[in-house]
């Protein structure tokens, strides 16, 4: 049995969640995608998968297995990279995740001219605002925004953003004039969605740090819904200043008690492990650390905070 192609068999089939998913890509048909599967389960004596009329499950043993053996083909790929000459020569498929708004609005243009810069390289780009397991998802490397980062993934802080209050201008013309945080307690405030209603801010200013009690009656999980909202004049709020840079400089939106602003937003790259980094992540991930800094509202990061 050729065991490297059925590791790959089997890592794909984890990834693609369907033997005939990994059959057409391997131009192959999905019962000898299940035999050598089944082999390299027979050889090692363990359960990898299991299988049902609705898909595919990855056993615990699977699942431990698939993470190794992902970084075995790594390995694997690199030393034959190597053998050929082309370890200088970025290839293959890179897997990304990003959130969804940062991805739409900002980070879309920027795949793009990577991809221009590096014809050998393919990229696969997932927009979402969950935290995904970069492992158990086959992700090589992912952008976060601000949150807690997982205490198992490499993480390099590559930029941040300013936040602060922003609202549409017939917002603010149909509302009771703000002229300091004690007056935001008795507008319409929307920002990201959580377990219970009703928001604390915390903003920073002339008068040092404070918290303002916010009403909040719509929360949402999605920052282009916010947007739209805002420019919908449904509420205010505080936003990273990449989500609206654009519409403050055509006077869309405009900053609210501009003399104050909340916290930064960080934005960081994480990747599984620095030893089985892949030279194409390696690339993406230094043009996305310089080129990032310089998207509007964004600028290089402010380290120590």
């Amino acid at each position: 049995m050729d065991q490297i192609r059925a590791i790959r068999s089997f890592v794909r089939a984890v990834e693609l969640g369907s033997l005939s998913a990994v059959a057409r890509e391997e131009h192959s048909t999905q019962p000898t995608v299940s035999k050598t599967i089944a082999a390299l389960e027979k050889d090692m004596g363990v359960r990898l998968l299991e299988r049902s009329t609705t898909g595919l499950t990855t056993t615990e043993q699977g699942k431990r297995f698939y993470a190794r053996a992902k970084r075995v083909l790594e390995e694997f790929n690199e030393a034959v990279s190597d053998a050929r000459g082309l370890t200088e020569k970025p290839t293959g498929l890179l897997r990304v995740n990003a959130p969804l708004g940062l991805g739409q609005l900002r980070l879309n243009g920027l795949v793009l001219e990577f991809l221009a810069l590096y014809p050998e390289i393919e990229v696969e780009l997932t927009l979402n605002d969950r935290f995904v397991d970069l492992v158990e998802d086959g992700v090589d490397v992912a952008l976060r925004l601000a949150g807690e980062l997982p205490p198992n993934m490499i993480a390099r802080k590559i930029a941040s953003a300013e936040r602060y209050l922003v609202a549409a201008p017939a917002y603010l013309a149909r509302h009771p004039e703000i002229r300091r945080p004690e007056d935001l307690a008795s507008h319409r405030y929307i920002g990201f969605a959580r377990p219970a209603n009703g928001e604390v801010s915390q903003i920073s200013g002339p008068g040092g740090t404070i918290e303002v009690a916010t009403r909040s009656r719509y929360q949402v999980n999605s920052s282009l819904a916010i947007r739209e909202s805002f420019l919908m004049g449904a509420g205010l709020g505080i936003c990273p200043s990449w989500l609206v840079h654009d519409l403050l400089e055509l006077g869309r939106l405009q900053r609210v008690l501009p003399e104050w602003s909340a916290s930064g937003q960080d934005a960081s790259l994480l990747y599984p492990s620095r030893r089985y980094q892949s030279l194409r992540a390696t690339v993406f991930m230094q043009f996305m650390a310089e080129r990032i800094p310089k998207l509007p509202g964004f600028s290089v990061p402010i380290f120590g905070r």
